[in-house]
């Protein structure tokens, strides 16, 4: 039995980049006889409704957390009573509130014996007291917040992101929700610190993201990782329909994951069944003919509850601002919760994922006249033939069962399958140079690769509580195996015998010439990639204002491959791996007061590459430390969260792209440069900084450099600025919600373009987008989102003319029931 009390706190709060102060808050205290109270609740998960309610009256709050999971309670707002306000959150849900002096009990309406009647006026019940804080939880789908109070992805201890020593963000439902981030990509674009390097349309290779000046090759599922060091791009394509939320730890993670970069983890959380029925439904359409809706529905299975389902499905077509660029998107998730026993709950279910696109091109149109002078295409202007296009099925199944032995221990054991299936027909005009006077000079690049790589992963954790030296410590230890292998076909890549890729007039070519080179398979190829892994980490609390981190993770990884060449029967072989490697993770955090924190944090880096060297050689792991300083704070019980970091890492054996250099398969060559470091700082702020106003602010600063000094991925930025708010105005109608934002970056260049060998520059630049939503009914509510408000014309990056998207208009209705 725990009782919290639930205190006021100071909301003082030096904001981030755009935001010079947030004015203070303070709740008011309800005194005895429960005078009126002036209330603000946004419609959230109820047992975080009783949380807001507790903080401002001041009252305690006690109730079970099965109680109130999965409960959703609506907005409350006003001049109230606490006893009114109770009354109003609890309305439907079954429950109710007792309230005896400042502690509030929240418990199950008493059902009478058959036959019987309660006395007039007596009531008799039945109290569990456990605090509705006790069981803190990530979810965020109906918080309406920007931020979540716990997050999984650094540590697998479930820590807040304030307890957390490293940089975390967390992109929520409803974030996705209110600026229409439909799919990973759009994620990443509106992600503190993340950069998307898109030199070509998505769903191929040429779309890297970036995180403190290194690539991110590190794609989880819930807390799965997902393993394919042949073509890691593949996890890019994700729909967020089917997702909760999204958390980006940036810095190395290999205490979770096995392996990592310096970048950053991108980690996506299912959305869990609710307790109560619940559905969503969205028409939206848009500019360039986009067309999507998307069914969601959870309910109860059985009557007591003990069984609950979810089943999302979402469909979405659209044309694109570019010339014959086509796309057509499908997901269909369902799952399943159960609790075998009070103790015991199974969570299983599926998955299937559809992207095509025709028309499809990985780069843009050249960027440099053969006399070395600038072209200056329109943005519409495509780099595809008809007949390019891009293929990526997934399917995934699903089942993880958790026991809780008590109220410290508990094991959970996950299995999954995913089948991730690509076929891309390789089609870009990107290659020559265009001469002014006659368009000739533009050759296609042309060629395809498809696999159907399949993982089976197994992930074994327990996590609790023990006792030592009279004070509670946290731990967590497991195990994670997979396997992810696949045969495919090999093909020709950019050139084809009796084949010609030159395009006589780029100013008048449509894309019909020249046609789909013959490109039969030439060989075949076999891949069997395994990563193997056991850790622990343990939190040692010495004392109430000091938390202290130490893990470590052995790690076996191996990846052994051939490649078959039809025409001479020869059989290359690829065996690589390396076993034993340690991975340790040191961390401390220390409480400055009851609202902020500072913290330190270290870990090492190791990292298998599926980089090629131009003589085709594979370039070794890459390995180094990283280190990381910062400051945490939280408010407002931990619904805005801020923080501030520095860090430095140092790597060995990073590999930088060669300019317009292919190896031996047709890949993109690298080059391995050792004694590379990174430093840098990152700003942020999320969370709600009053009641209805929610805000998202960060700024990233990177400087990557060899071990001459010398600034390395010149093509990425080095300062980046996300900010995006919204504020709901309950006074109009059923309630209006109006939001905008800025994305800035700094310049990025490249040297040795053209015939000139000249410097490409793309100049710093923002873009501003805004959203809207109204509330028709109590149901129904009617949606705007602007991208691009000032039609700024940008390159996505340098190396070819690939501009960013104009301006765009998404209109949509929402019903929920």
């Amino acid at each position: 039995m725990r009782r919290h009390r639930f205190r006021p706190a100071p909301l003082a709060l030096a904001a981030v980049l755009a935001l010079a102060a947030v004015p203070a808050v303070q709740a008011q205290p309800a005194v005895a006889g429960q005078p009126a109270v002036q209330l603000s609740i946004a419609s959230q998960p109820l047992a975080q409704a009783l949380n807001d309610l507790a903080r401002q009256t001041r009252l305690e709050l006690i109730v079970q957390p099965a109680l109130v999971a999965g409960r959703t309670a609506p907005a409350v707002a006003g001049l109230l009573t606490p006893r009114e306000a109770l009354d109003r959150l609890l309305a439907g849900s079954g429950l109710v509130a007792v309230i005896e002096g400042t502690a509030v009990t929240v418990q199950r309406i008493p059902v009478p014996a058959a036959g019987t009647a309660p006395a007039a006026g007596s009531t008799t019940l039945s109290e569990v007291r456990v605090t509705a804080a006790g069981e803190r939880s990530g979810l965020t789908e109906n918080s309406g917040s920007y931020t979540t109070r716990q997050a999984g992805t650094a540590t697998p201890l479930g820590l807040s992101l304030r307890e957390t020593p490293q940089s975390v963000s967390v992109i929520t439902r409803q974030r996705m929700e209110d600026q229409g981030l439909t799919q990973l990509p759009d994620v990443v674009a509106q992600t503190p610190g993340l950069v998307s390097s898109q030199g070509g349309n998505q769903g191929s290779d040429s779309s890297p993201i970036y995180s403190r000046g290194f690539t991110v090759n590190t794609y989880m599922i819930e807390g799965v990782r997902q393993t394919d060091s042949n073509y890691s791009s593949i996890f890019q394509t994700n729909d967020m329909a089917m997702f909760d939320r999204v958390e980006v730890v940036r810095g190395a993670s290999g205490l979770m994951n096995g392996v990592g970069t310096p970048g950053a983890a991108i980690n996506l959380i299912r959305k869990r069944p609710t307790a109560d029925f619940q559905g969503h439904v969205r028409a939206e359409a848009g500019s360039w003919n986009h067309a999507r809706a998307e069914v969601d529905i959870s309910s109860p299975l059985n009557a007591s509850g003990s069984v609950r389902g979810r089943l999302v499905a979402a469909a979405q077509d659209n044309d694109s601002y570019i010339d014959r660029l086509k796309e057509r998107k499908k997901l269909l998730y369902g799952v399943v919760e159960a609790d075998l026993t009070p103790e015991t709950q199974l969570f299983a279910g599926a998955s299937v994922q559809h992207h095509d696109a025709t028309g499809h091109a990985r780069g843009g149109l050249p960027a440099y006249y053969a006399d070395g002078t600038r072209t200056e295409w329109a943005r519409s202007a495509s780099a595809a033939p008809p007949w390019a296009y891009s293929q990526r099925h997934y399917t995934s199944v699903f089942a993880a069962l958790e026991h809780r032995f008590n109220d410290d221990w508990k094991l959970k054991a996950t299995a999954t399958r995913t089948t991730n299936f690509y076929d891309e027909m390789i089609g870009y005009a990107s290659g020559g140079a265009p001469v002014r006077e006659t368009g000739a000079g533009v050759t296609l690049w042309a060629g395809r690769w498809t696999a159907k790589p399949r993982q089976d992963s197994l992930d074994v954790q327990a996590t609790g509580r023990f006792d030592l030296l009279g004070r509670k410590h946290d731990i967590a230890f497991g195990a994670q195996m997979s396997r992810t292998s696949y045969r495919a076909p090999n093909y020709s890549n950019w050139t084809h015998a009796g084949w010609s890729s030159a395009i006589g007039n780029i100013y008048t070519w449509d894309g019909t010439s020249p046609a789909e080179p013959s490109n039969p398979s030439v060989g075949r190829a076999t891949s069997d990639e395994r990563l193997n892994s056991a850790y622990a980490t343990v939190r040692l609390k010495p004392t109430d204002s000091l938390a202290l981190l130490a893990g470590l993770r052995l790690v076996d990884w191996s990846r052994y491959q051939t490649s078959t060449r039809y025409s001479t029967g020869a059989t290359t072989i690829t065996d690589r791996g390396e076993t034993g490697e340690v991975i340790p993770y040191l961390g401390a955090v220390v409480d400055i007061d009851r609202n902020w924190s500072a913290y330190a944090s270290y870990t090492s880096i190791f990292t298998p590459q599926n980089l090629r060297l131009a003589t085709g050689d594979y370039l070794d792991p890459q390995t180094g430390d990283s280190f990381e300083l910062g400051i945490k704070g939280a408010f407002l019980n931990d619904r805005l969260n801020v923080s501030g970091a520095v860090y430095k890492a140092r790597q060995d054996n990073l590999g930088v792209a060669l300019p317009n250099v292919f190896a031996p398969d047709g890949s993109q060559a690298y080059q391995a440069v050792s004694g590379t470091s990174t430093r840098g700082f990152e700003l942020e702020a999320s969370g709600e900084v009053q009641p209805g106003w929610q805000v998202s602010a960060g700024f990233s600063r990177n400087m990557t450099r060899d071990r001459l000094r010398a600034r390395l991925n010149t093509d990425v930025p080095q300062n980046t600025l996300k900010l995006f708010t919204s504020y709901r105005i309950a006074g109009i109608g059923k309630g209006l919600t109006v939001g905008g934002g800025l994305r800035w970056q700094n310049q990025i260049y490249r040297d040795n373009q053209g015939a000139a060998r000249a410097r490409f520059t793309q100049p710093a630049y923002a873009v501003v987008d805004l959203m809207a939503r109204y509330a028709v009914t109590d149901t129904v509510a009617v949606t705007a989102n602007v991208g691009n408000l000032f039609d700024k014309v940008y390159y996505n990056t340098v190396g070819n003319a690939y501009y960013g998207t104009p301006r765009n208009l998404r209109v949509g209705v929402d019903v929920r029931f």
